[in-house]
């Protein structure tokens, strides 16, 4: 059991690890990469974008780490080098941040050689998520939508809806007010919870007795909002 926590590095010399030592180490990180963007991909909506990089991530830390290998001078230089880089996109969920946190692990053991921990704990906490994704652990059953509602600008938005709201959301969250059309109509937006979805509908048709019969949205909440 005391060669799993044994570095397949320790033992080189010059050059810090061998040809062999080194295609090992890479091979089981494309391995472990590929097994961490699966189980991501298990049960959950993902873009191949993100996917292959969970996939190409572990690889990449490993090679950075093996070209590291403990000089202070290579480590300052990855360190200028990773501060150019600017990450222009989109914020990810909490799950996107755990799998991308994970790839960095899985790639930091591989890179200085603990291969057999590395593929231990890839197992654990895949094995984990998907029980996780299969039992829903921790999921809400309450669905967030997003409403939008057109009124005339003789309305007070602030307090025509609240009546409505009382009796058929759990809670509901004012996001933005624009005018429209010369400034003759509001847009309102609004986050809400239903208390049943089956009464959408008349949800709905409660509204549209309040703003005069203009236009009303109601669709599924953005799912990129999450909170850590």
């Amino acid at each position: 059991m005391g060669n799993i926590f044994q570095s397949v590095l320790s033992e080189q010399s010059e050059p810090p690890f061998s040809t062999g030592a080194f295609f090992v180490c890479l091979l089981c990180s494309i391995i472990f990469g590929l097994i961490i963007a699966i189980v991501y991909s298990f049960k959950s909506s993902s873009s191949k974008s993100f996917v292959m990089t969970l996939a190409l991530l572990p690889a990449i830390v490993q090679m950075v780490i093996l070209l590291v290998d403990g000089s202070i001078g290579a480590g300052i230089a990855v360190m200028g080098a990773f501060n150019l880089v600017r990450f222009r996109s989109v914020p990810g969920s909490a799950k996107e941040i755990c799998s991308i946190f994970l790839a960095m692990a899985v790639g930091l053991a591989t890179g200085m050689g603990y291969l057999a921990l590395a593929g231990i704990f890839v197992v654990i906490i895949c094995t984990i998520q998907i029980i996780f994704n299969v039992t829903k652990f921790g999921e809400n059953h309450s669905v967030m939508k997003e409403l939008r509602i057109t009124i005339p600008e003789s309305l007070n938005y602030t307090e025509v809806f609240d009546e409505v709201f009382t009796k058929y959301t759990r809670n509901h969250e004012l996001i933005e007010v624009k005018t429209t059309n010369m400034g003759s109509l509001y847009k309102i937006r609004y986050y809400i919870v239903l208390k049943d979805m089956k009464e959408e509908k008349q949800f709905i048709d409660d509204l549209r007795c309040r703003n005069g019969n203009l236009e009303i949205s109601c669709c599924a909440a953005d799912s990129t909002r999450e909170i850590l």
